[in-house]
């Protein structure tokens, strides 16, 4: 039974579910911000599982095609037919292909010095490096967000659900346990179902995080050996 102040007066245990419905209205919108957080989170952890292992695979793909011995203007061309065919091309792969085009077009040009056309294809790099970080770092923040900010909005939940317990006890001639106890309850619940939100989001944001270092990582690295493969194709004249 439910009173106006927001106390239960109860006969037999209270399920979770009769603890959630049975809560002020207040606490019901605290718990439904939780929930709605709860679910985007969960989207946001299968989405970017999907978006890093893709990249973990096509980082060692790409890498042992590359290193094969293949002609990189071969390479380029296989690429360029791959994107022909609707195959959208990035992660390492779209950063070969940036400054592989950029270094061929400078030096065609037949104006620019060696080291203009190294910094050009180097600056073109950086900038296709700058885009792929982006998308790997895409929604991440949202899930910090999420693990630094759900416990303390279950944490309000939980005064308020308080606050309607003791002054609904103004109202009752007798205080007992058995009065208060399922409202301070279903404020406990709020708590709880904060953290349930924010434990998985600061798991998947510290795990995506160091992937997403790791894979970065190799795409810099990657980036300085074409550098260096670049510089000595240009400087041999070949």
């Amino acid at each position: 039974m439910h009173n106006i102040a927001g106390v239960h007066e109860v006969n037999e245990p209270l399920g979770l579910l009769q603890l959630i419905f049975g809560a002020s209205f207040e606490v019901q919108i605290v718990i439904f911000v939780l929930l709605a957080l709860s679910l985007i989170s969960w989207c946001i952890i299968v989405q970017r599982y999907l978006v890093l292992s893709a990249a973990e695979k096509a980082v060692a793909r790409f890498e042992e095609r590359f290193w094969s011995g293949i002609d990189l203007g071969l390479l380029y061309k296989e690429g360029s037919e791959l994107q022909e065919e609707g195959v959208a091309m990035a992660g390492m792969e779209n950063i070969f292909r940036v400054g592989f085009k950029e270094f061929m077009r400078l030096r065609q040009q037949g104006k620019a010095d060696r080291e203009a056309v190294m910094e050009g294809a180097q600056r073109a790099m950086r900038v296709a490096f700058s885009r792929e970080e982006e998308k790997l770092e895409r929604h991440l923040p949202f899930l910090a967000t999420v693990g630094s900010v759900s416990p303390y909005i279950g944490l309000l939940g939980t005064v308020i659900g308080i606050m309607n317990a003791f002054l609904g006890l103004a109202t009752q001639a007798q205080a007992t346990l058995q009065v208060v106890a399922p409202g301070i309850a279903e404020a406990l619940v709020v708590t709880a179902i904060g953290l349930i939100a924010a434990i998985p989001a600061v798991v998947a944001f510290n795990r995506y995080s160091s992937k997403v270092d790791s894979v970065t990582g190799s795409y810099m690295t990657f980036a300085d050996e074409f550098s260096s493969i670049l510089h000595r194709q240009i400087h041999s004249g070949s």
